[in-house]
């Protein structure tokens, strides 16, 4: 979901730009569909309905252990009837990040929230290191609670990467967000 204009992702601060060069790198299509804060939830199921209409009947999502945004998902798919699927609900966030680096997926830090994580941690790669850092300021490993929000760059599914050449800090709202102006694809 994106905002009106179509020039960022609704929830990550991301720019649209950058969404679909990620998903040309791992080489899926990617549906981007425009929403307003106040009707995000007409505007999602909306666009579940549309989804079905191409005969998709289920849906991936990547929630772990948020329960409001678990029974979210479940009322919102059962309106629509669309089947919700949560492979990552109840795992733990620890082993999911590990193994998320371990499999040599490459993702960096692109918003956090101000009174948890600094502008610092902008830009920032997600490795062992950066665990360490949550584990001690006491924020969950996968960032369920939006601490923070990642893009990842690069890994087994990709074709090939991206190189971020240009960006700016920007504070929004309580948020900080890396800006990202100029990205490229970059060969394996």
């Amino acid at each position: 979901m994106v905002t009106e204009d179509r020039k960022y992702s609704r929830s990550h601060g991301l720019s649209t730009g950058v969404l679909q060069l990620q998903a040309k790198a791992i080489g899926i299509p990617l549906v981007q569909r425009p929403a307003t804060k106040d009707n995000y939830e007409a505007d999602f199921k909306k666009m579940l309905l549309a989804f079905k209409q191409e005969g998709i009947d289920g849906g991936v999502f990547g929630d772990i252990d948020f329960i409001g945004h678990r029974q979210w998902i479940d009322k919102v798919c059962q309106e629509v009837n669309i089947t919700p699927h949560l492979p990552l609900w109840a795992e733990s966030q620890g082993q999911i990040m590990r193994e998320f680096i371990n499999l040599g997926f490459e993702a960096i830090v692109v918003a956090t929230k101000a009174e948890m994580l600094g502008e610092e941690c902008l830009g920032q790669r997600i490795d062992l290191d950066f665990l360490k850092q949550l584990e001690i300021k006491g924020i969950s490993p996968c960032g369920e609670g939006g601490e923070y929000h990642t893009l990842v760059i690069d890994g087994p599914l990709f074709k090939k990467g991206l190189q971020i050449l240009e960006s700016n800090k920007v504070l929004r709202q309580g948020r900080w967000f890396l800006d990202i102006s100029r990205v490229r694809l970059r060969g394996k």
